[in-house]
């Protein structure tokens, strides 16, 4: 096997220049980096990722913390880290859950065996105690607001996000508000729920708990909340849908039933995302693939600096008025 000796000679370049070039460094001329990537490419050079490792300290690799590879929902924060990894030469290892506390454990076991070289969090099911202890051995961002605990977030206010949908409704006369949100009791699910009880409270309205449909992120439970709404009586006059596929199932499927949006049902989205906007969704938009790009700049910046003190970033949400209110 070839190496890096061997490359030197053939672009006849010092040795230094060779690894330069292998660990992506800035400051080597185009022709000296053409000429070690021919040699490298004609001698069958692979390099061993095993000893630069070792040597470096450091894989180039982070792990990402999701519950399912199919939420609808952390689909968009995920996206945010792989672009920002991608560009940054970072790989992500993408590390399903189920929610099961023992399987987040072990994506914080990596951690702690120098597998990688940090962690993202975008939805946790262990307690701040359990997690806290694994920053003895490399940095952690959650995605979700850590409050006083001494971690580092990236976030959306979900409860603010929720208030500015509602007070929207409100504000045009809405009183019967159904809500589509996610897991039951989980920090997000709560705030959201406390923005519904606290903005219907605000207009003398009781939250109606038929009203409320948990785990309800997807097109297709979008399609089925409408079938349930259709045959209630009283009806609500407005879903405010977690987000923007649910959004898109709702219109959909309100308009196969013959239900006029928005006279007879109005509708509010979220993220809006491109789906959101071909369909003229209205929708509260908050960038979710923000929240993992901020996540990951974060994360690189402690893996560079090889420090980590703790910050917070917090995205700003926005109302973006279209034709479905």
């Amino acid at each position: 096997m070839a190496n890096i000796k061997e490359i030197a000679r053939m672009a006849g370049v010092s040795v230094t220049t060779v690894s330069r070039v292998l660990n992506r460094h800035p400051y080597v001329s185009e022709d000296k980096r053409a000429a070690v990537l021919e040699a490298v490419r004609k001698l069958d050079y692979v390099q061993n990722l095993n000893a630069v490792h070792l040597i470096k300290g450091k894989t180039s690799m982070i792990a990402v913390v999701l519950p399912y590879v199919d939420n609808p929902y952390l689909s968009s924060p995920v996206e945010g880290i792989l672009s920002e990894a991608n560009r940054r030469g970072y790989r992500v290892v993408l590390c399903q859950t189920n929610y099961r506390p023992e399987e987040e454990l072990n994506v914080l076991e990596m951690l702690r065996m120098k597998q990688v070289d940090g962690v993202i969090i975008t939805s946790r099911t262990n307690a701040w105690n359990v997690i806290k202890p694994y920053l003895a051995y490399g940095p952690i961002v959650v995605c979700e607001d850590a409050g006083d605990e001494p971690l580092s977030c990236a976030y959306i206010d979900h409860y603010r996000s929720f208030e500015t949908g509602l007070s929207y409704l409100t504000a045009r006369g809405h009183r019967h508000i159904a809500c589509c949100i996610g897991r039951r009791n989980s920090n997000t699910s709560l705030a959201r729920e406390r923005a519904v009880r606290e903005a219907l409270a605000a207009v003398k309205e009781p939250l109606r708990p038929e009203w409320m449909f948990y785990d309800a992120l997807s097109m297709e439970a979008g399609m089925e909340v409408v079938h349930r709404l259709s045959g209630m009586n009283p009806r609500p006059t407005a879903v405010l849908a977690g987000t923007h596929q649910t959004a898109a199932g709702l219109v959909a499927e309100a308009r196969k039933l013959g239900l006029r949006v928005p006279d007879d049902l109005a509708v509010i989205g979220f993220d809006n995302h491109t789906l959101g906007q071909l369909l003229d969704i209205t929708a509260v938009e908050q960038s979710n693939k923000d929240v993992g790009r901020a996540a990951f700049q974060m994360l690189h910046r402690y893996i560079a600096e090889d420090r980590y003190d703790p910050e917070k970033q917090e995205l700003p949400v926005r109302l973006v008025e279209r034709l479905t209110v």
